[in-house]
């Protein structure tokens, strides 16, 4: 009995409900991240001094520009009082590459 929960746990996959539930969360906020982090670019292409906007945040820490992307409201999800932290982190990374 022992050797077939090994091999199950190990070789087969089967995981643990906590863990099941761990990984599905974790897959929905990387796709929530995924599906937010475009419009919060665009967001930022599209206010009127983008160009003053992105001098600013290229100059800032990476701390510091996630925190002017939440203070902007760019990572605040409709209907949420505060900003998602990880779509402000991953805005802040799309904006700080090459187009």
């Amino acid at each position: 009995m022992a050797g077939i929960l090994v091999l199950g746990f190990s070789v087969l996959g089967w995981t643990l409900g906590g863990t099941a539930e761990r990984m599905a969360k974790e897959r929905a906020e990387a796709a929530i991240v995924d599906v937010l982090t475009p419009i919060c670019v665009e967001k930022f292409h599209a206010q009127a001094d983008a160009p003053a906007k992105f001098m600013e945040l290229s100059k800032a820490s990476t701390w510091d520009q996630r925190l002017i992307i939440e203070n902007a409201g760019w990572a605040t999800v409709p209907g949420t009082d505060a900003p998602n932290k990880a779509v402000a982190r991953a805005c802040a990374e799309r904006l700080d590459r090459p187009l």
